[in-house]
C-alpha cells in the first residue's frame, strides 16, 4: 500500500462523473500532522449543484463515505468540505418569493375512488 493516499485524485475521480462542468471542480487539501487528520475542500459550478448532492444528499454521502473508509485504512481521519452557495438556499431566495406551496394531490376527476379492501 501507498505511504498516504491520493485522497485529491480519488474526489475527482468520484466527482467528475456527477458534473456536467468537470474542469470546473477545485480541490484544497490539508493536513494536520500529529493528528493524523485530513480536510478536504471541494468547489464546482452551481449549476451542477443538485446532481452533485442527490437526492436528499445521497451521493455526497456515499462519497464521504468512500473517503472514510479509505482514510480508516490509512488510520486518518478525513473531513469533505463543499463550498459555494448555502445548501439550504431556495430558488425564491434570489426572487424575493415565499415559501413554496405543494399542491394537493390529484383525483381522478368524475372517477369514484376505488373501493377498499377490508
Amino acid at each position: 500500500m501507498a505511504e498516504k493516499p491520493d485522497y485529491e485524485g480519488l474526489v475527482s475521480y468520484l466527482m467528475k462523473p456527477f458534473l456536467d462542468s468537470p474542469e470546473a471542480l477545485k480541490t484544497d487539501i490539508e493536513r494536520v500532522t500529529g493528528k493524523s487528520r485530513v480536510t478536504l475542500r471541494v468547489a464546482f459550478s452551481p449549476e451542477d449543484r443538485g446532481r452533485m448532492f442527490g437526492r436528499g444528499g445521497r451521493n455526497i454521502q456515499a462519497i464521504r463515505t468512500v473517503l472514510q473508509a479509505t482514510a480508516a485504512l490509512y488510520d486518518e481521519r478525513v473531513s469533505l468540505d463543499v463550498y459555494g452557495e448555502s445548501a439550504h438556499k431556495s430558488r425564491n431566495d434570489d426572487e424575493g418569493g415565499g415559501s413554496r406551496r405543494r399542491r394537493p394531490p390529484r383525483r381522478g376527476g368524475d372517477r369514484p375512488a376505488p373501493p377498499r379492501k377490508k
